[in-house]
């Protein structure tokens, strides 16, 4: 099994992970979101000084750490999708640099066709 970089998966075509990830990161960045997490820290704190059971408290503490494990992965996948489209932006600017000056050659247009590993892609 080998891993790949989400945005390498599945082609062009935004797969239903991308598209689901996406729409529960604009839903994590929107002030309902947050709203949210404030509700959930104030049971949190509710639960600790009102003395409920065990229970409670463990159950508390559980979702807050399930809604931090899912933000975690969340904010990773977002990451690694700015990350691909970043660098696909970089290698389509270095791409017209050498065309530009591709004719005069240098050894600057040489070192970037080395870097991008232009070669390698055709």
């Amino acid at each position: 099994m080998t891993v790949r970089h989400p945005a390498d998966r599945g082609g062009e075509k935004r797969g239903r992970f991308a598209e689901f990830a996406e729409k529960a990161s604009l839903f994590t960045s929107s002030p309902a979101f947050f709203v949210i997490c404030l509700a959930l820290v104030a049971f949190f704190v509710a639960v600790h000084l009102a003395h409920l059971s065990v229970e409670w408290q463990v159950l508390a503490g559980d979702v807050m750490t399930a809604v931090t494990l899912l933000l975690l992965a969340l904010l990773k996948n977002s990451e690694l999708r700015a990350e691909h489209a970043i660098q696909r932006k970089l290698d389509a600017l270095a791409a017209a640099l050498l065309e530009e000056h591709g004719a005069k050659g240098g050894q600057a247009a040489e070192d970037l066709r080395k870097v991008i590993r232009l070669e390698d892609e055709t």
